[in-house]
């Protein structure tokens, strides 16, 4: 059995890129930086930023291209494939992105009053919603599993 599946959390890199096929269908470009954090053995902090090459098709691709902007946080869930072609100096060139099947938009989107992250983000209420009247809280002692 074979799997290819990759699961990214991070920030844009840059707004979406979107255009449009010859046969009308949309298709969206973006790039997703992750930062992994780790200390060394001589107790340093250590943090690599690895950059991602995302492409969106179809109804993903518009939604990106509509909401989406840079430095804001999103989940991308997909299949990673590597493209080549021969540039116009006769070299070969390779590019391996990660086709999106699946995107949560984090932030509030571009241009918006939703939360977002950074000094300006408007506060976020402490308080989780009202449930209709007479349900008690669940606790967690009450699950079963």
């Amino acid at each position: 059995m074979d799997l290819n599946r990759a699961t990214v959390l991070g920030r844009l890199t840059r707004d979406p890129e979107v255009k449009t096929t010859p046969s009308g269908q949309s298709v969206a470009n973006l790039g997703v930086a992750t930062n992994r954090v780790w200390t060394d053995n001589s107790g340093s902090r250590q943090e690599k930023v690895e950059y991602h090459n995302i492409v969106l098709w179809g109804k993903l691709a518009d939604i990106a291209g509509q909401y989406l902007g840079k430095g804001r946080r999103v989940y991308i869930e997909g299949r990673i494939e590597t493209r080549d072609w021969t540039g116009q100096d006769g070299v070969k060139r390779y590019r391996t992105e990660i086709v999106a099947s699946n995107l949560i938009m984090l932030d509030g989107p571009k241009g918006s009053s939703a939360p977002a992250s950074g000094d300006d983000a408007p506060p976020v209420p402490q308080e989780p919603p009202a449930g209709p009247a007479g349900e008690d809280e669940i606790k967690v002692e009450d699950i079963p599993f």
